[in-house]
């Protein structure tokens, strides 16, 4: 092979390392915000739940009129 071509397979070479080495750092990024997306939904879920039976415990307004009527 010419020193070109060499060259040019070992600039390749150096930039699909690069791109696999992104890659991973990008799955490891993707993979931490769906932990913590899950982790919120959860919480999320949770907290309705709370608001539910808070609300389904809530006596109920009084209706009164006011003195003016």
């Amino acid at each position: 092979m010419t020193d070109t071509l060499q060259a040019r397979i070992e600039a390749l070479e150096i930039h699909v390392a690069h791109q696999d080495a992104t890659v991973e750092d990008l799955n490891g990024v993707i993979l931490a915000q769906r932990e913590e997306l899950d982790r919120l939904t959860r919480r999320i879920n949770r907290m309705m739940s709370q608001i539910d039976e808070l609300e389904a415990a809530a006596p109920a307004p009084e209706v009164t009129k006011p003195p003016h009527y």
